[in-house]
């Protein structure tokens, strides 16, 4: 009995799994509302009651696709905060790891990202809190003494989001450049700038 448990919960969980996938996939390329319950269930091969076991409604399915989509950006900006005492010479490639790992979540998650940071009403609200994180996070590297203290950290915030929004189109959906190349060009731009060094 305790071996067809495990293996039901285990189907189970698949079958979850399996219908979020399926939904992302909907959401992303139709839209919400063109997106049809019938039409996930039978690209998973199951049925809708199947459906209603797991999910109150589509509405339900959609919220919690936005809501894993917001606290994996609300998990990874906590993460990238640079806390005191870093060294200066490795200030760099500190901050690099940071996008590396924002860009490599939006990799691993396509359809979740188009939902979650481009296509949903919810977007710009995800987009407004992930600001204000990566502002409170700047604040506080200011006060390490990483950064100068005469910047506008709210608008560093927001052309951050910028560019890591306009580049997740760009280069990394379409297979130009890797996490790590996008990180490691903006890094170099933003803390060298454009400027030639040269007399």
């Amino acid at each position: 009995m305790s071996k067809r448990g495990r293996k039901k919960g285990a189907s189970g969980e698949q079958s979850r799994a399996l219908l979020l996938t399926i939904a992302a996939e909907e959401f992303a390329h139709k839209g919400y509302y063109e997106t049809k319950i019938s039409t996930i269930v039978q690209r998973a091969g199951l049925t809708q009651p199947t459906f209603y076991l797991y999910f109150k409604s589509k509405e339900a399915l959609f919220q919690e696709l936005i809501d894993s989509f917001s606290q994996g950006l609300v998990d990874l900006t906590k993460e990238s905060r640079l806390e005191p005492g870093i060294d200066f010479d490795s200030l760099p490639a500190r901050i690099a790891k940071g996008l590396t790992g924002l860009f490599t979540f939006f990799s691993e998650n396509p359809q979740l990202t188009r939902i979650g940071f481009f296509n949903s009403v919810e977007a710009e609200e995800i987009k407004k809190q992930l600001a204000l994180q990566i502002r409170e996070n700047l604040m506080s590297e200011v006060k390490n003494g990483y950064f100068q203290t005469e910047l506008d950290m709210c608008l560093v915030a927001e052309m951050l989001i910028g560019i890591i929004e306009r580049l997740t189109i760009t280069k990394l959906f379409s297979g130009i450049k890797t996490p790590e190349e996008l990180a490691s060009e903006i890094v170099h731009l933003l803390l060298n700038g454009m400027l030639s060094t040269s007399d």
